[in-house]
């Protein structure tokens, strides 16, 4: 009501000044007696134009360029609704007085509803001038840089002070966006700091690579100002805001471009299905729930021996799923029984096999625990899927089942070869999926990284050259669905762009957690079983097909016809704990490996003669059992070869 009274008073004021203005203050006689009459006639049009258009319900603070041509467009209709009706004043209205009332009248109102707004702009702006606001300046070059200055300038606190834009496009130098000076560009960004007494800095648009955040953090640490950024999660469509903005995680710092994904690929694929996961309370199987319940699954089922982190994932996802069924079992993948229950019991369509002992350092010294779970966890996981009709079988497998050098690497290697050979004979369509680390799992660098420098350091890495490939987890799970579940071949391998050396990912650390010069780096050497650097593909899968973004399909070798004989020999030995044997045997399952003892050393080793009669009074099935029973195995060799 306040708006349409200021409206009207303002209309009457214009016509007044409009007819003062046309006749040089000296209006004749006729138009000053018939003056009340159009004054009330402009008044009523102009009301009426500004309660049709709802001008009377004014968003002062949030009020922008949308708002203002909508102004211009009420008062240029209330000008022809009052042109309209100047008939009924006596004596009529000069034409030049319409036009002149329209200027007069469309300012005061844009003064009236855009007044407070730029009084609060320059209020807040002076605040921001004291000594406790920080000096900051936006890193983008389109809306999202405008967004972001446009709610520090309106935050009700005075934390920012935003001296300009610093943008790639040296053309926008010297223009506004958003009413922000663009100061220069990036390469001027140390300058630019130093220049403007800049002590913050915000990356509003996420840079096309990971190098371009790199050099931007190394500035900024170097120049000693902070820096955040657009959280990797953030959805461009929603609006951007100064509480969404984020400190750099080391995933910003991955020297490839993030992933895309096909989400509606992805639904078609999973929507309304019955899964199962294995190692479904661990980074991967985890992740891996998540996203299943995020496209639709019908039912989940979630299968760890850590009964724990099982129970907590299956609330959180019943929280935000409350309409999933959702199915947790503590079982483990050691026991071929409990899998096949399991697998009886649920009818899972599709299995993810997620479940291994991936630590390299302690599988190097229980290689027959590493086997009891990695290969024949796998097998049992396999053969539940088998059995119980499942459409789609999963296996995670790693990089480091590449010319291994480690028993966790060998047992992987060996897992792959185990369901590829079972897929081959079963209904069930088997792919195993390869990819390197993960950043942020439970067993990477950066959980123990970050630990490091709370404590003040050393932060320690093995080697000076050692590099590792590393993707997202949720960039790891949305490319193993697509892969795994794409029918594209029974070896998948996703493309992880380029390795990035581990020294230089604790250095960005530190910088990042603002502790550069203060935490030193230390090299331990590599412990048993590393490798200096990861590979995707062995000599013999060099030829590989992208069949869509970063998945590749291998043409790997089939598995080797004495693959059951070596299994059986392989569980006898996990069995009762023959650790040396173990390795030979992987060894001689997987020739590329080498292990951390001496090559030589393993190839004395001769295994002791099981003879079929051995196999009966063992209660063991005939040979050819493993793979598709409970059995051991047929006799094996007597030697190892390479």
């Amino acid at each position: 009501m306040a708006l349409l009274l200021a409206d009207g008073a303002v209309a009457a004021l214009s016509l007044w000044l409009a007819f003062g203005v046309r006749f040089d203050g000296r209006v004749p006689d006729v138009y000053v007696t018939s003056f009340p009459r159009a004054a009330l006639l402009v008044v009523a049009c102009r009301v009426l134009c500004s309660r049709a258009a709802s001008l009377d319900r004014w968003p002062f603070r949030l009020a922008g360029m949308s708002d203002a041509l909508r102004v211009s467009f009420v008062t240029l209709a209330g000008t022809g609704l009052f042109a309209a009706a100047a008939g009924l004043v006596p004596g009529g209205v000069p034409r030049s007085v319409f036009v002149i009332e329209f200027f007069f009248t469309t300012s005061a109102y844009g003064l009236v509803r855009f007044g407070p707004r730029a009084a609060l702009r320059w209020s807040n702006r002076l605040a921001r001038s004291g000594p406790g606001a920080d000096r900051t300046v936006i890193i983008g070059d389109g809306s999202a840089a405008e967004l972001l200055g446009r709610d520090l300038e309106r935050s009700p606190t005075a934390q920012h002070q935003v001296v300009g834009v610093v943008c790639n496009d040296r053309l926008l130098v010297g223009s506004r966006l958003g009413g922000l000076p663009v100061l220069g560009v990036v390469g001027e960004l140390p300058r630019l700091i130093d220049r403007h007494r800049v002590s913050t800095v915000l990356l509003a648009e996420r840079c096309g690579s990971g190098e371009d955040v790199r050099r931007i953090v190394e500035t900024c640490a170097a120049c000693r100002v902070r820096f955040k950024i657009v959280p990797a999660s953030f959805d461009q469509s929603a609006r951007l805001s100064a509480s969404m903005m984020a400190d750099v995680s080391p995933d910003d710092l991955l020297p490839r471009d993030s992933v895309a994904f096909d989400e509606a690929a992805i639904r078609a694929l999973v929507e309304e299905r019955r899964v199962l996961v294995t190692g479904a309370g661990g980074t991967i199987g985890g992740e891996l729930c998540v996203q299943l319940a995020r496209f639709g699954v019908r039912q989940l089922v979630m299968v760890d021996m850590n009964e724990n982190e099982l129970y907590l994932g299956s609330r959180r996802l019943s929280a935000q799923h409350p309409e999933l069924e959702i199915q947790t079992e503590v079982a483990d993948v050691r026991d071929a029984e409990a899998l096949l229950r399991l697998g009886e019991r649920h009818r899972p369509q599709d299995v993810f096999h997620a479940a291994a002992h991936k630590h390299v350092p302690l599988m190097e010294v229980s290689p027959d625990e590493a086997v009891k779970n990695n290969v024949f966890g796998s097998l049992n996981a396999a053969r539940m899927a088998d059995a119980c009709g499942a459409e789609r079988f999963v296996l995670i497998s790693t990089d480091k089942a590449v010319q291994p050098t480690s028993v966790m690497g060998a047992t992987k290697r060996v897992a792959e070869l185990v369901v590829r050979s079972l897929g081959r004979r079963s209904r069930t369509r088997v792919t195993a999926v390869r990819f390197g680390n993960v950043l942020g799992s439970a067993g990477s660098v950066v959980p123990i990284f970050k630990e490091q420098i709370a404590r003040g350091g050393p932060v320690t890495v093995t080697h000076a050259e050692c590099t590792r490939y590393f993707m997202t987890i949720s960039e790891a799970v949305g490319l193993t669905l697509l892969a795994g579940l794409g029918g594209y071949g029974d070896l998948c391998v996703l493309d992880m762009g380029e390795p990035i050396r581990i020294a230089d990912l604790a250095r960005y650390m530190i910088t990042l957690a603002g502790r550069a010069g203060e935490v030193e780096v230390t090299y331990t050497g590599l412990r048993t079983g590393e490798k200096l650097h990861e590979e995707l593909l062995t000599e013999d899968e060099e030829r590989t097909e992208r069949v869509r973004n970063r998945i590749h399909v291998a043409e790997s070798p089939p598995p080797p016809a004495d693959l059951e004989h070596w299994l059986g020999e392989l569980r006898r030995l996990a069995d009762t704990g023959d650790r040396n044997t173990i390795l030979a045997v992987l060894r001689a399952l997987v020739p590329t490996y080498r292990p951390s003892r001496n090559v030589a050393e393993l190839e004395l080793l001769t295994l002791p003669p099981v003879r079929p009669a051995a196999w009966r009074a063992n209660g063991a099935h005939a040979p050819g059992a493993v793979l598709h029973g409970a059995g051991r195995g047929p006799e094996a060799p007597q030697r190892l070869t390479k």
